[in-house]
């Protein structure tokens, strides 16, 4: 009777739909199509992306259509966010090296899919959001605008969003985030994935020669590819 119900339970386990959600790609064809097949993905299981798909890495085309062919499901980042602007006619002087290099690689498909990106992903079931970049912790999630989702990395002593050197006194947004819902997110590169309580990073600076991560939500696990150099 034990081994029966046990070999029931390896059986459910196996074919149990996976929640997978990758971090920061920056054009990093490569590296992104290896960690896919790494995945051994099956029919069930979804794929999410934390935004900044493209720029500073070698082939953002390449990482788009990947993901279009895997189904990989993306939140915008800061770096798609700028571009879209861009191709309204905004903020076309604040471009980087980087964003002309992409621009010149994009087709027609490509936009196609960065303009249906949404600000994030909530997975009611797992109590979970997918993010670029975070959330300010003192008001709803959901009512944040895109470019503080898509630029946090630290509040003020009052909470508040606050800029690279825009003050002398701040946070991470993460040490105040209390969870539900749990937050994934990338963004704020760092040699290891940053875990808290109520969020983890997971952007692990590929294009800076580190590597790319996914996060499975289920499990908690992590499986990562190293980059093939240093890029950006």
């Amino acid at each position: 009777m034990i081994l029966s119900c046990t070999s029931t339970l390896i059986e459910e386990f196996e074919i149990m739909r996976r929640t997978i959600v990758i971090g920061d790609v920056h054009g990093c064809a490569e590296e992104f199509e290896t960690l896919l097949r790494n995945l051994k993905l099956r029919t069930k299981d979804r794929v999410f992306q934390v935004g900044d798909l493209i720029n500073r890495g070698p082939d953002s085309h390449k990482v788009l259509k990947l993901a279009r062919s895997y189904n990989v499901q993306p939140v915008l980042g800061n770096h798609e966010v700028r571009l879209l602007r861009s191709k309204k006619g905004k903020i076309s002087d604040h471009l980087r090296n980087y964003d002309h290099d992409t621009l010149e690689q994009l087709t027609k498909e490509d936009w196609k899919f960065l303009k249906k990106l949404p600000p994030h992903i909530s997975i009611p079931k797992c109590k979970t959001v997918i993010v670029h970049a975070g959330f300010l912790p003192k008001t709803p999630w959901h009512k944040q605008d895109i470019d503080t989702i898509t630029q946090i990395r630290s509040i003020d002593t009052n909470g508040d969003f606050i800029k690279p050197d825009g003050a002398s006194e701040t946070f991470p947004w993460e040490d105040s985030w209390k969870g539900d819902p749990f937050i994934v997110y990338g963004h704020n590169s760092r040699p290891e994935v940053f875990k808290r309580p109520g969020s983890i990073g997971i952007d692990t600076g590929c294009v800076y020669g580190g590597h790319l991560t996914a996060y499975i939500v289920e499990d908690q696990s992590i499986i990562q590819v190293p980059a093939k150099e240093k890029y950006a």
